[in-house]
Formats: C-alpha cells, sequence, structure tokens
C-alpha cells in the first residue's frame, strides 16, 4: 500500500531562535532526483531514485506523488523498474548488485543477489532481461525462479536501460562507447545500431517502432530509425537525462536532478515535476561572496536568477562525485570525491589535479579547509584520520577518531573537527586532540565566524553557536532538515564506481561575508539561509 509522498517526513517546520531570520534559499525537492521510468498498470510513471533509496509513483497530470517503496524499506538504491503480467514489481539495486521483486501487497524478495551494477531492465513475453551498467558489464536473462542467468552479452563498458524493440531484438545503450546496440535473446551476434550520439543512456519504442533515447550529455531526446540509424531531436531540456516512459502515447522523461518533463510535438516540453537539489553535501562562500553548492553529481553557484550549474557528472575535468568543497581563490576549489581523492578543481577551464590519493586512495574524505599556511586539511572518516596535502605530501595530523566528518580553522589558526560518532568538536594541535564541545549527538558540518563556533548537529537536528572561550551555547534553529528523517534508519549505499562508497550524507555549512549562515537542508534537498537580525 502507497503512502502519500513528503520527502522530508521529519519536524513540520523549522524554527529559528528569537533574533535569527530563515529562508529557503532554494525550494525542497519533490524528489531524491529521478532514474528509471516505467509506466504502471494503473496508468501512473513509477521512478526509481537511487541516491534516496526510494520509488515513488507520480500521476503525470495532477503533479501527485505517492511512495510506493520508502527510503530505509527493503530496495535500496533503486535504479531502473519492470512489471510483470501480475503486476509485480522489480527493481535494479544499482549498488548492492541485486534484482528485488515487490509485490501489489507490498511483500519484497531478493530475485539475483550477484548482478553487480545491475541497471537496466524490461520484461518481454514473461521474459526478464538486466544489464549492469559498469566496465566489464554484462547483458543477461534472469530465471524468474531464481536459477543461473543467461549471458547474452558480456564485457560490455556501461550498458544502461534497455528494451526489446518491435523486431523482437534487446536494444540496448552503451555509454562507454557512445552507440546503441541490439542483439536476438534466442541467439546471434550483437549489432552495432547507431552511434556517435550524446551519451545514450536509456532506450525504449514509440508506437510507429522507432527508438527513443535520452542523451545524458547533451541533454537531448533523439527519435531513431532503427533500421537506417537515421535521427530526429525530439526535445532538448539539459545535460543529465536518465530515462523515458510513454503513458498514452505521452512521452515523459527523467533527469538527474529529480525533474519530470513531457515532450510535446515541435520541440516543446511541459514540466511536471521541476528539477532541485538531490543530495546537497557541502557549502563554500567564494572570494566574492557568491554561494557554491555540492550536490554530488552536480555543483553549482548561486545566482540572482537561482542556481547555475558549473559542473556536472559529464562535464569536462570533472574531479568526481563531490562531498566537501571549499573555494580557493578565484574561480577555483579544493573538493574530496568518493573515489578517495582530494583535488583542485577549475571549472571554467574544465580541469583539475589530483592533489592526493590517486595512487592510494583514501576512505571516505568528507570535510576540506584550507590552513593558515596554505596547506590542504581533510577528514578521512573511513580511517578516523585527519590529513594535511602539501605539494604532494600527506601528513597524518591525527588518528583514532570516531568518524571525522567536518573542519575548520580559527582566527588563531587552530585546527577544529567535528567527530560525528563521538558527539564532539575537537582542536588539534601540536600538543594532541583536545575536547572543545562535547554532549552533542552527530556533528556534522562546522565553522568558525567571531570567535564562535557554528554547529549542524545532524542526530538533534538543531544549529549551535558556541562560545569557544566560555562554553556558552546558543540554539539558532530546531527541527533542521538534515539527515535521516526520524524514524528511518537507511541501509547503506555501498557504492560502485564512479560513484565510490558507502555513499554518506553531509550536512555542510558556509557563512556569506554579511554573516549568513547557509546550512545544506540534505534531507529535503535544500540551502537554508539564516540571518541575524540587527
Amino acid at each position: 500500500m502507497s503512502q502519500h509522498s513528503a520527502r522530508y517526513t521529519g519536524p513540520a517546520s523549522t524554527t529559528s531562535a528569537e533574533g535569527w531570520t530563515l529562508a529557503r534559499i532554494t525550494p525542497p525537492s519533490r524528489l531524491f532526483g529521478a532514474n528509471g521510468l516505467r509506466t504502471g498498470p494503473d496508468g501512473r510513471v513509477y521512478v526509481a531514485q537511487v541516491a534516496g533509496s526510494q520509488i515513488s509513483a507520480l500521476d503525470v497530470d495532477t503533479g501527485e506523488l505517492h511512495t510506493v517503496s520508502a527510503q530505509g524499506s527493503q530496495i535500496v538504491a533503486p535504479d531502473d523498474l519492470a512489471f510483470d503480467a501480475a503486476g509485480d514489481l522489480y527493481a535494479t539495486e544499482y549498488y548492492d548488485g541485486r534484482v528485488s521483486v515487490r509485490s501489489p501487497d507490498g511483500g519484497v524478495r531478493v530475485l539475483r543477489d550477484d548482478v553487480p551494477g545491475a541497471n537496466g531492465i524490461t520484461f518481454h513475453n514473461g521474459r526478464l532481461f538486466i544489464d549492469e551498467c559498469r566496465i566489464g558489464g554484462r547483458l543477461l536473462e534472469l530465471d524468474l525462479a531464481g536459477g543461473a542467468p543467461k549471458v547474452l552479452v558480456e564485457n560490455l563498458p556501461m550498458p544502461n536501460a534497455l528494451e526489446v524493440g518491435p523486431d523482437g531484438k534487446l536494444y540496448y545503450p552503451v555509454l562507454g562507447t557512445n552507440d546503441i546496440w541490439r542483439i536476438d535473446p534466442d541467439g546471434g551476434a550483437p549489432e552495432r545500431v547507431v552511434g556517435d550520439l550524446g551519451v545514450p543512456d536509456a532506450v525504449k519504442f514509440d508506437a510507429d517502432g522507432f527508438i527513443v533515447s535520452t542523451q545524458v550529455a547533451t541533454g537531448e531526446v533523439l527519435r531513431i530509425d532503427p533500421r537506417s540509424g537515421d535521427r530526429t531531436v525530439l526535445a532538448t531540456i539539459a545535460p543529465g537525462l536518465d530515462n523515458l516512459t510513454f503513458v498514452n502515447g505521452r512521452l515523459f522523461v527523467s533527469g538527474f536532478t529529480g525533474q519530470i518533463t513531457e515532450v510535446l510535438s515541435g520541440g516543446a516540453t511541459r514540466q511536471v515535476l521541476p528539477g532541485g537539489l538531490t543530495w546537497p553535501l557541502d557549502l563554500t562562500v567564494g572570494p566574492d561572496g557568491t554561494l557554491y553548492v555540492s550536490d554530488g553529481t552536480y555543483f553549482y553557484a548561486r545566482t540572482s536568477e537561482g542556481l547555475r550549474t558549473l559542473g556536472m557528472l559529464f562535464s569536462p575535468g570533472w574531479p568526481g562525485y563531490i562531498r566537501g568543497v571549499t573555494a580557493d581563490g578565484d574561480g577555483a576549489f579544493v573538493v574530496t570525491t568518493s573515489n578517495g581523492q582530494i583535488a583542485r578543481w577549475r571549472p571554467a577551464e574544465g580541469e583539475h589535479d589530483i592533489l592526493a590519493g590517486e595512487s592510494a586512495p583514501f576512505d571516505q574524505l568528507y570535510g576540506v579547509a584550507l590552513a593558515p599556511d596554505g596547506a590542504v586539511v581533510a577528514a578521512e572518516l573511513g580511517t578516523g584520520r585527519v590529513v594535511s596535502v602539501r605539494n604532494g605530501v600527506v601528513e597524518t595530523l591525527a588518528s583514532g577518531l570516531d568518524r571525522p566528518t567536518g573542519v575548520a580553522f580559527t582566527q588563531d589558526g587552530v585546527l577544529l573537527v567535528s567527530e560525528a560518532g563521538a558527539g564532539r568538536v575537537v582542536s588539534i594541535t601540536a600538543k594532541g586532540v583536545d575536547t572543545v564541545a562535547d554532549g552533542l549527538e552527530t556533528p556534522q558540518g562546522i565553522l568558525v565566524r567571531g570567535g564562535r563556533l557554528v554547529v549542524v548537529d545532524v542526530g538533534a537536528k538543531t544549529l549551535l553557536e558556541i562560545d569557544l572561550d566560555g562554553k556558552v551555547r546558543h540554539v539558532i534553529a530546531r527541527d533542521l532538515p538534515v539527515g535521516a528523517p526520524i524514524g528511518v534508519d537507511p541501509k547503506p549505499l555501498h557504492g560502485l564506481p564512479p560513484f565510490t562508497g558507502p555513499q554518506g550524507l553531509f550536512a555542510g555549512i558556509a557563512a556569506g561575508h554579511d554573516g549568513t549562515l547557509y546550512v545544506s537542508g540534505d534531507a529535503e534537498g535544500s540551502v537554508l539561509a539564516f540571518r541575524k537580525e540587527a
């Protein structure tokens, strides 16, 4: 049984303390991104959301959303969906390498758990086909009784959302070679249908038997003649398109940002659901006062007209899935990535330099900051270390910490680190590690301003200001939309290159030149601004 979908299921509203005002500078997102789409037996569009471990059902006429499989339930990181004739919903679980089956009564069982990068999925005449979106991926027919799968093709460079065409052949896009292929599922060699596209990541067929394919790099929706390979552009939306489906002949397209778009005639489009932030992580403010937002596979600058994309997964020079970020001069950023590297990234130039972690990746990097002497300092959550990097040389500043997450420097150059697992913030000096503030639940993002430490306590869902001298504490805001929803124990996202895991939440914080405090509302996909009244 489905339930009405509210992405953030915590307290009804965030409240700020007297003397502080609150504004959301980006609205909450309706979805945790939007990946696989499939039209269900009830006519609704079912949306898989990898980042949020959620499946939602969308009424494309009213925009109403219902949660079918909620975060924290048995299906983890669903990427694509298919229905069988009985109405059972099959989901590929990308990070866990599984295919699960959800019956109409809500029961869930695992069909297979040995298909790493499980991605595209489709039924045809009672037969189930999937592929693995990874280097060396396979195209498989699964035995519905749980027997060994039949391998149709192997050693593919990242195949994606597939479909059977009117000719009975299985069509599949391959990201790594930028083309679309087909194969007879009953035997025969693969055939290349068309190439030199805009990086195709999904194929479906319209009523006339033409391929319709989303292009993740160019943002185009193409209609392709499977016989000749001739193509026309149905619409150009934005890079990051993911999948598509038809509802009574109407075409709907999903995007990484959670946007659902209807493609109309003549290249026109209709927004069904707006895009937004999928999973905002760290924040930073540049020398000119511009706020920058890390959203994993996207990176944004806030402008007077809203968020402007500076880079995304398929941009030239993209450094990887960004977790921590700090501005480093005009137009440059030092970032930590999920593939265990620290890099200096220049998005305008489409370039990045790996500062550390290329040959020996770090284990779950999060917060990053620049020391007064120019060294880069980062928290390595997986090993409990805090490290510094200078001229390619890595030095351990502290070890044995319990899930170090956020880093910041005081005006005197003292390094502060949040220990999310220990519920405290510590200082790290040549003398060792000392407690600055304890009794917290799960501190993550931290910064120092005006001699005071500001902490995002994800466990308590509060924003705190702590006097570094007298340890006097003031609550700036309560009931923040951060961390896992109340009552939900999210299952870990194990990760898979280029999204090496485990993936985790990180409620970052930054301060504007005017004293505004910006906080990532990762639970609802927003950025909140707290301003102190005069």
